[in-house]
């Protein structure tokens, strides 16, 4: 289905409102070096892309890519266009959980398609918003599909501050005096939206330094470069984030794990020194519990009480020598 379709020439749009039997039309009045179609689909079918084909020549493995989506991030360049593949990312504040998006684009000389799977990220302020940039008009399809790139990105930014935040918590919490507080299931989930953070951003950090570079087949125009050169910074700072905060989280897992250990070995200790505590007593009572005629101060009568206060009496020197070693 199609979201949003408009035509510009000279750096401006044409009335809005094309449906793709106008697309030909609309290719055909592109004769300027910075004349071009913009397209923005949802979740497109082969039959849409069909006519799409006819009229910009796309290449049917892209086709295909586009329309079962769940690719990784990356780039594809044919003869005659570019196929770029995004992962769109968003921080669910109330579950505190990154969600994924993809986003598929399609850049050719004159014409740049835009193909969402899902009702988000919501990418029609994109095209109001490049409008406003008449610096970059003059550079026609490239200039769109940077700003598109460009507001992916930059939510990469934000993801990486939310999670940033999270981490500090987790960290807060493992070496607060309360260690009950700190969850490890916690602690992995947030390596699991590492996880997640480091597939949408890491594959396309070397397309766009090859771009850089110029030694990518995607011609970009020297005008262009320093704009791009923007979004690698904010693409660098995110992954350098990341891999920052994984690192972070590796060492909170292991402080958590030492931490737990110790407290078993506390546990264990205390349960050691309480064991003791009841086996002094209760060996004593087992020797009086044997029956036997001849024992000693059988037939005397503190007998009983004196074996009482003797049991009482290494419990309670057992206590003070756990007490003051630490195991209780």
């Amino acid at each position: 289905m199609i979201l949003d379709c408009a035509a510009y020439h000279d750096g401006t749009s044409l009335p809005a409102g094309l449906q793709i039997d106008d697309l030909a039309d609309a290719m055909a009045a592109c004769t300027g070096p910075a004349d071009f179609v913009w397209l923005f689909m949802q979740d497109p079918t082969y039959e849409e892309f069909g006519q799409l084909q006819k009229v910009f020549g796309l290449h049917p493995l892209a086709v295909e890519d586009a329309v079962t989506a769940h690719q990784r991030p990356k780039v594809d360049v044919y003869p005659e266009s570019a196929f770029l593949v995004l992962r769109a990312l968003r921080y669910v504040q109330a579950s505190e959980r990154v969600e994924a998006s993809e986003i598929s684009l399609f850049l050719g000389d004159r014409y740049v398609i835009v193909v969402r799977h899902g009702d988000w990220p919501k990418l029609e302020g994109v095209r109001a918003r490049a409008e406003k940039e008449q610096a970059l008009a003059q550079y026609g399809a490239i200039a769109a599909a940077y700003h598109v790139i460009d507001a992916v990105v930059d939510e990469y930014e934000v993801i990486a501050e939310s999670l940033s935040a999270d981490v500090e918590d987790v960290e807060a919490a493992v070496f607060s005096d309360d260690v009950s507080g700190a969850d490890t299931t916690q602690i992995y989930l947030l390596k699991r939206e590492l996880l997640e953070f480091r597939r949408s951003v890491v594959p396309i950090h070397a397309p766009l330094q090859e771009v850089l570079r110029r030694r990518a087949t995607i011609s970009v125009p020297k005008g262009m470069l320093p704009y791009f050169r923007d979004v690698a910074d904010h693409l660098a700072h995110a992954r350098g984030t990341m891999e920052s905060l994984d690192g972070l989280l590796d060492n909170v897992m292991q402080a958590r794990a030492t931490q737990i250990s110790v407290q078993q070995n506390d546990d264990m200790r205390k349960l050691a020194a309480y064991a003791a505590m009841i086996a002094a007593p209760t060996l004593i009572a087992g020797v009086y519990g044997m029956n036997f005629r001849d024992m000693p101060e059988l037939d005397w009568r503190f007998g009983y009480p004196l074996t009482l206060l003797a049991m009482v009496a290494m419990v309670a020197l057992l206590w003070r020598a756990f007490k003051r070693s630490g195991w209780l």
